[in-house]
């Protein structure tokens, strides 16, 4: 899944993708690269991210997903938190709705959901991009964010959402500590239990320069090295990520050990 912000203010490359033409032409490189989806998104949810006026967020995104789904057949996501967003977006070619309130933050969004039966990534997230991380507390992450899951996807099932449209993000560094992500990686295959795909987001955050010591333009091998333990694990089906070539050919190779049997090597 290709990164696509449409944002002055996004915290890996805010400002570079911020008009419709530029965001284009980034999307149809990430497809050229081998994404398998491009995620479209014109609000930052960084922390401490001021909200984004629905006008705005509609300004900057519809064209986008309007041009790519004219350019592409490749699936188009909308990353909102917006009801109104995702119906544009959805009318204007997207198939997925990519949301950090898992369908809470619009209460009009479980109701364009059931109309437009798309794809739904639902993400973890303690707080909300203002305040999620001044103090995030949790007893024992992985059993959190696992029960908050099924809560969700309960509820959403129970209004008719069907359940085989659903996705996980464990919301990686979405009101969570260094020492949460770190049990959350540790512990990612647990959410294999639910029965859905995990979709996995770690692409040049913070944590990585926390180990690493290196800026947001320098951890693409922090960024792939995540992506590849979490490919490992049998842990995550969809990478979320700003540098897709390179986490293609971790991926090409991963499948190629995985899949090569004695004889080919002879």
């Amino acid at each position: 899944m290709g990164i696509v912000n449409v944002t002055p203010d996004s915290f890996s490359d805010g400002g570079a993708h911020d008009t419709t033409a530029a965001a284009v032409e980034h999307a149809l490189q990430l497809a050229a690269d081998g994404a398998d989806i491009l995620d479209i998104g014109g609000e930052s949810t960084r922390p401490g991210a001021t909200p984004v006026p629905l006008d705005e967020e509609l300004r900057r995104v519809v064209r986008v997903v309007h041009e790519l789904a004219k350019r592409t057949n490749i699936p188009i996501s909308i990353d909102t938190m917006k009801a109104e967003v995702a119906r544009q977006c959805l009318d204007a070619g997207a198939c997925i709705v990519n949301d950090v309130t898992a369908l809470r933050g619009d209460a009009a969004m479980p109701g364009v959901i059931l109309k437009h039966r798309p794809g739904v990534v639902l993400m973890h997230m303690q707080g909300d991009p203002t305040t999620m991380q001044l103090d995030p507390q949790y007893t024992h992450i992985t059993a959190e964010v696992a029960g908050f899951f099924r809560e969700r996807i309960d509820a959403l099932c129970a209004a008719g959402v069907e359940r085989n449209t659903l996705c996980l993000d464990p919301g990686i560094g979405f009101g969570k500590r260094f020492g949460h992500t770190m049990q959350q990686l540790r512990e990612l295959n647990a959410l294999q239990s639910l029965g859905l795909p995990v979709c996995l987001g770690v692409s040049r955050k913070g944590f990585l320069g926390q180990v690493t010591g290196r800026d947001r333009t320098q951890r693409s091998v922090s960024s792939v090295a995540v992506a590849s333990f979490a490919l490992a694990q049998g842990a995550a089906q969809i990478l979320r990520v700003h540098d897709v070539a390179a986490t293609r050919d971790a991926v090409l190779l991963w499948q190629a050990i995985q899949r090569t049997a004695p004889e080919d090597a002879r």
